[in-house]
């Protein structure tokens, strides 16, 4: 076996990872700048967001297909490119429809690497270095996400520069175009190193290019091995060749049940528990905590940070204990983390005395804003209710929010580490065993139809969560959003317990033999 081959080609493969990682989250430093810009609305902020797993949802159910035609190589090459085109379009946005088209596109670049690079890695990955292998992508996503958080914040930081270069190049001004274009540079880098690894070894079998195949395979996981799962393949592949055509009905047959029951649940639960509602707007849930804008932007580089250490954690335990222990662990950890920071809030109050009045009164030049001086408000609905109620239409949105994060009176700590823990729960569970799993349980004929599917499931979870997230905070309080996250928890913690096996140290051929009944 040559290790150093396969990890250096796996790595390669899953840079893909640390785009969509970085894609999707950078997001999260720009909602407050584009919110005021664009004039948007609640349901529209979430549009900003989401749009980008609305293309990446629709391309997940076709890039499987697709890469069976052209191969799993290829896609990731226009994927690439797809990301270096977003970067840029979106960093020169004018309009919100321009801006909107341009994070679409780079939604296209996230369904193909969601769906295609695990794929990849499963398929050129000896049996017993599969589970970390793939969790290389999860690995990657992590990595682009802290990058993404911390490139945020040393771009807020140089809007307070006074340095002549800052202004020159108008990054005081201009901070959230600088945050979404810099995507630019690591699109390039992923499009070179592309050209340095092979085609997956499976999809040359497929294809009937055996000699190339078996070449790679050998190469990966020596002669022995190699010739054992070649055989395997070709005797799967032979099989197959008896089958008709595959088609989306197939998944809904009886044999595949138990396969399309834990690969929904799974999909389903990795996003209805709202890890990305945290991913993407983690600055605007520690400002509604009361912290400062600075503070805000640092502490997600804290849970960018902690999602990293975790998946690593993750990759070094999931060939040790399995997939199911560390998903029955990570899901309990995701359930008491959402009620801790539920309760946080639940027990917060709000309200302005005279001092803070009087600071407030610098950005907010209102008279009715010393209607507030010393009412007492139990939640953040009743304030905001309040807040409409005195000023109606005469408050932007920045004056809104820094009325209510000035107002707060909670325990910020104990929200800082309810979100830390979930993020730390997620990562060690549902965020990489869900692909590791994805590349494990499907059969070989139907791998890139069945993948695509449940991605495509987990992605439109995804886009929902994202879409409706600032309209629950605004429309159903804080308390509540965290609480129903952590009741969706619980139903997917039951229901995977119940249905799904191991399937730690078998080969594909093994599981298909053992999950799939005929």
């Amino acid at each position: 076996m040559n290790k150093a081959y396969v990890i250096r080609v796996a790595f390669i493969v899953a840079l893909g990872g640390f785009l969509m990682g970085f894609d999707a989250s950078v997001i999260s430093g720009v909602v407050r700048f584009i919110e005021p810009y664009f004039e948007l609305t609640k349901i529209e902020l979430g549009w900003a967001v989401a749009c980008l797993t609305l293309t990446a949802t629709l391309t997940m159910f076709v890039a499987g297909p697709i890469s069976d035609r052209i191969g799993r190589k290829k896609i990731l090459t226009y994927a690439a490119i797809l990301y270096a085109i977003s970067a840029i379009t979106s960093a020169l946005a004018t309009e919100f429809w321009f801006f909107i088209i341009a994070r679409m596109i780079g939604g296209i670049g996230v369904g193909i690497s969601l769906i295609i690079a695990p794929m990849y890695i499963a398929e050129i990955s000896p049996p017993k270095l599969r589970g970390r292998l793939v969790s290389f992508n999860q690995l990657n996503i992590v990595i682009g996400i802290s990058v993404a958080f911390f490139s945020n914040y040393v771009i807020l930081r140089l809007t307070n520069s006074e340095s002549t270069w800052v202004k020159a190049l108008q990054i005081d001004t201009q901070a959230w175009r600088y945050m979404l274009g810099v995507e630019f540079l690591p699109a390039l880098f992923y499009f070179i190193c592309l050209f340095f690894v092979p085609r997956s070894p499976r999809w040359l079998a497929l294809k009937g290019f055996d000699d190339k195949a078996l070449v790679i395979m050998k190469k990966a996981s020596g002669e022995e091995i190699a010739l054992q799962e070649f055989k395997a393949i070709k005797e799967s592949l032979q099989n197959d060749s008896k089958k008709e055509k595959t088609h989306i009905k197939e998944l809904f047959k009886p044999a595949m049940k138990l396969v399309m029951i834990i690969g929904i649940v799974i999909a389903i639960t990795q996003q209805i528990t709202g890890i990305n509602a945290v991913f993407f707007y983690a600055p605007m849930i520690f400002e509604q905590s009361g912290v400062g804008v600075d503070a805000s932007f640092s502490q997600a580089i804290l849970v960018g940070l902690t999602n990293l250490v975790f998946t690593i954690v993750a990759i070094w335990l999931i060939d040790r204990i399995g997939r199911k222990p560390l998903l029955m662990i990570g899901i309990s950890g995701v359930i008491i983390s959402m009620f801790v920071i539920g309760m946080a809030f639940k027990t917060a109050s709000y309200k302005l005395d005279s001092e803070k009045i009087s600071t407030l009164s610098k950005s907010i030049q209102n008279e009715k804003i010393y209607q507030f001086e010393n009412k007492s408000f139990k939640s953040d609905i009743e304030f905001r209710k309040e807040i409409r109620n005195v000023f109606g239409n005469e408050l932007n949105k920045e004056q809104e929010t820094i009325l209510i994060t000035n107002s707060i009176n909670i325990n910020s700590m104990l929200v800082l580490i309810g979100i830390i823990g979930f993020v730390a729960s997620f990562a060690c569970s549902l965020g990489p065993v869900m692909w590791v799993l994805f590349s494990e349980l499907f059969p070989n004929r139907l791998r890139g139809l069945a993948i695509s599917f449940a991605g495509t499931i987990n992605s439109a979870f995804s886009f929902v969560v994202q879409l409706v997230f600032p309209w629950e905070l605004a429309n159903i309080g804080n308390s509540n959003t965290f609480f129903i996250y952590g009741g969706f928890a619980v139903i997917g913690l039951i229901l995977l317990k119940k249905y799904l096996p191991e399937t730690k140290g078998k080969s594909l051929e093994e599981l298909e033999k053992i999950l799939v009944k005929s």
